[in-house]
């Protein structure tokens, strides 16, 4: 290691003038034969080997500029004190690593633990100390981001640095000493989370388990992520290559160098506070955060330990208890006991090994199969949490288990031992799905989106991670009418779902809303089953095929209904606000089609009666005869019997609504109409003839000269105007597409002229406001913003009691 002369560097700071600039102030040293004094510290500004060492060499200006800094003065200090001490020799780790070289770099990270525990002394200096005594109690104000004690103990690297020396002098801001780490061990233990005998006596890994050693690293910050793994290799007794740059993957890194040189299952038993699913190693070291009372078991221990939970764990029907007694209903129990007691012993050895490779890691554990579905199981870990085994939740994926957030059910069968694969990666094309999110329409009352939970997300897509169990949880609030929903979108077991949770709580405060969106999310996550079993039963989700939720909001005129479907790759959710009586009963789940039939119209809607089918730019599309000579694109009315009895037009009555019907926005789109893909020939029609053939029947067609469509736009400003009128125009259809032509008429498949339905086609058709046009086809339809959900009527029938 190199090391600074304490002599050589504070004889050159006392007069830097005279001093030789030839004399070198590093050595290298062998860290078994020479006592040296060591520095542990938060960086800030600091000085760097290379200015350490060309401090002489440099132009004035710039040598006063380095001394200034407190990283420098900090060294000088750092000195004087080992000098006072009665040490030579001093190891900074700012200096003594050249960091241009990524060898010496990894070199050094590799060796630090070792170099702090063989120090004769550890200077700790906490720069944000003012005070001359050690602080006793938290001061969240003073300490407010580093959970109120001083920010060096929240450091990543400064936990080795704790634990590895004998002696550890603490020293405030003015290098005055607080305290040594012996003297101030129960402050330091209840700081820290470390027990008082590591900090008193050193660590003994055999005595600790992984996950208890880890517990310790949990509320640890660092500036470099792969930091949080490389600054706890020394505590494990491990070593690997530094690769910056890798990020999460250096803890994945680190777990499997522990496995390969430890069996202590607890490695597995973390528990992070947001459930996810996956690979069996933890993300983080703060996944190990409730970790600190986890022991391992030794082999020869767990086989008692496992009767005794098998013995213990509720539910199970081999025995029944009478205050404390245990009698067995079932003999075949004894045998099966016997058995377990006898294998586990037989097992020893394997219980003792893992094997890490690219197919997971390889491991014998206990098993039991869980009833809900024959891929879950539940794996007993040699390990215990006060007193009592741990287990952990598993799914099959394929040859390989990955772990799953712990299912509430209770085991019906026997554990047998099991050599199982364990995954150790994750596999985003397989555990990732993407959910679109668009609830731009409920702002119309009054609602906002004020947050999601577990996960914050701005935008307008969500990436649920887990096939095995995820979940993220949008809150939306109306303040000023004191209601609130939440909307949860969750993947459980291969199956997507979507829900809603509703609250009559006012939210006037922000706190109200994140107790209500944290209430919904542990909720939604409980029933996460039921929720994925009840939208399963409603068929697997399709292009064009949609799940509605309705549900009313109590003692309120709105409902939340929650539109959700798949569109291309993705999932998509739409979330309004609609009119609602009360008198439905909810939340209740529908399905519905958004049937586009080859037109592009505005938000989703169900094309009712289709008698006709042509093809409109590339794609297939199915339309209707034109019931009325005066059927005008935006006509809104009843329909019934094929007919739509026309009330109104949504371009006439836009200008009440505050909307500009000469706003380009709400212009027609024009499609074209095509003469192929109806699979006959047209060799009948002579050339320069413009017709195109919609199909009415295999032996019916409608010729078409010179066709073009017209559709309503496709945009979000038409969206919302139908949203705007949906309260008046509610359960009414709308005309979404007219198909205009020079002149039609029917035929045969061979082109004989054919009548035009019940009656012949009028001499000049029906009339568009285009002169010579003709309109025979248009599409209504159903907008699904336009729909009314169907009354209950158990509520009906209690509400006409009542009154």
């Amino acid at each position: 290691m190199r090391l600074l002369d304490v002599e050589a560097v504070l004889g050159r700071e006392t007069d830097i003038r005279k001093a030789d600039p030839e004399r070198e102030i590093l050595e290298e040293l062998d860290d078994k034969t020479t006592s040296y004094a060591i520095l542990s510290h938060r960086w800030g500004a600091e000085v760097g080997y290379e200015e350490m060492t060309g401090l002489m060499k440099m132009e004035e200006r710039k040598r006063d500029e380095v001394r200034q800094r407190a990283g420098y003065r900090k060294i000088i200090k750092s000195c004087e004190q080992a000098k006072k001490d009665g040490y030579a020799w001093l190891w900074v780790d700012t200096c003594c690593i050249d960091k241009r070289s990524s060898a010496e770099l990894s070199e050094a990270i590799n060796s630090m633990y070792r170099w702090y525990q063989k120090a004769q002394i550890c200077y700790a200096y906490l720069h944000d100390v003012g005070e001359s005594i050690f602080p006793t109690n938290g001061d969240v104000e003073k300490f407010d981001e580093s959970n109120g004690w001083p920010e060096w103990f929240v450091r990543g690297w400064t936990l080795q640095e704790l634990i590895a020396p004998q002696e550890v002098k603490f020293f405030n801001k003015d290098w005055v000493h607080i305290g040594s780490k012996r003297q101030l061990a129960p402050t330091l233990a209840c700081v820290t989370g470390i027990p008082r005998k590591v900090l008193t006596s050193g660590l003994a890994r055999k005595h600790f388990s992984v996950a208890q050693i880890m517990s310790w690293a949990a509320n640890r910050r660092t500036t470099r992520e792969e930091d949080r793994a490389y600054s706890l290799m020394g505590l494990f007794g491990v070593n690997m290559p530094m690769l910056y740059g890798e990020g999460k993957k250096a803890f994945q890194r680190l777990q499997l160098e522990i496995i390969r040189i430890s069996s202590d299952q607890s490695i597995f038993a973390w528990k992070p506070r947001i459930p996810r699913a996956g690979s069996v190693l933890a993300g983080d070291p703060s996944d190990f955060r409730d970790c600190g009372n986890i022991e391992k078991v030794d082999p020869d221990e767990f086989v008692d330990q496992l009767v005794q939970y098998v013995e213990w764990t509720d539910g199970h029907p081999w025995y029944i208890r009478r205050n404390i007694r245990e009698i067995a209903t079932n003999p075949i129990y004894l045998c099966r006991r016997a058995w377990l007691r006898w294998r586990a012993r037989t097992l020893r050895r394997q219980l003792r090994t893992f094997t890490v490779s690219n197919a997971g890691i390889q491991v014998c554990l206990p098993v039991i199969p869980l009833p809900d579905s024959p891929s879950h199981c539940r794996a007993i870990l040699a390990c215990t949490h006060f007193s009592v085994l741990i287990s952990i939740d598993l799914v099959s994926s394929g040859s390989v288990f990955d772990r799953v957030p712990d299912i509430v059910t209770i085991p019906k069968a026997f554990p047998e031992f099991k050599t199982l694969y364990l995954a150790h990666h994750e596999d985003v094309d397989e555990k990732c799905r993407n959910f679109i999110l668009d609830d731009k329409h409920v702002s119309h009352y009054g609602f906002r989106r004020c947050g999601t939970y577990p996960h914050e997300f701005t935008g307008d897509a969500v990436t649920l991670s887990s096939p095995t169990g995820d979940l993220s949880v949008v809150v939306y609030a109306n303040s000023n009418a004191g209601f609130r929903f939440a909307v949860g979108l969750g993947y459980h077991l291969g199956q997507e779902w979507v829900h809603v949770d509703y609250d009559q709580g006012l939210p006037t405060e922000e706190a109200n809303w994140t107790d209500f969106g944290w209430g919904a999310y542990r909720r939604m996550w409980e029933a996460r089953a039921k929720h994925a079993r009840d939208m399963a039963k409603h068929g697997h989700v399709r292009h064009d095929n949609y799940c509605v939720k309705h549900a009313h909001l109590p003692r309120s005129i709105w409902a939340a209904r929650v539109v959700w479907g798949r569109w291309e790759d993705d999932f998509k959710i739409m979330v309004d606000i609609v009119n609602c009586s009360g008198c439905c009963d909810g939340p209740r789940m529908t399905t519905t089609i958004n049937d586009r039939n080859g037109l592009a119209i505005p938000g989703l809607t169900k094309t009712v009666s289709c008698s006709y089918l042509l093809h409109v730019d590339e794609w297939p599309a199915r339309v209707d005869k034109c019931s009325s000579q005066r059927t005008a694109l935006g006509d809104y009315g009843d329909y019934s019997s094929g007919n739509l009895v026309r009330i109104g037009n949504i371009f006439e009555d836009m200008r009440p609504t505050g909307c500009d019907p000469e706003d380009p926005t709400y212009c027609r789109t024009v499609f074209r109409v095509l003469r192929h893909g109806l699979g006959i020939s047209m060799c009948w029609t002579r050339k320069g003839d413009d017709l195109t053939l919609a199909r009415h029947s295999e032996h019916a067609y409608l010729a078409l000269r010179q066709p073009k469509g017209i559709s309503l736009p496709a945009n979000e400003h038409v969206s919302l105007l139908l949203k705007t009128l949906s309260t008046r125009l509610a359960g009414k259809y709308l005309v979404t597409a007219i198909i205009q032509c020079s002149d039609f008429y029917l035929v045969d498949k061979d082109g004989n002229r054919r009548g035009w339905g019940d009656d012949s086609a009028p001499a000049n058709g029906n009339h568009s406001t285009e002169t010579g046009m003709l309109r025979p086809l248009h599409a209504i339809a159903s907008p699904q913003v336009w729909s009314i959900e169907p009354p209950c009527i158990q509520r009906m029938e209690r509400f006409r009691s009542i009154r």
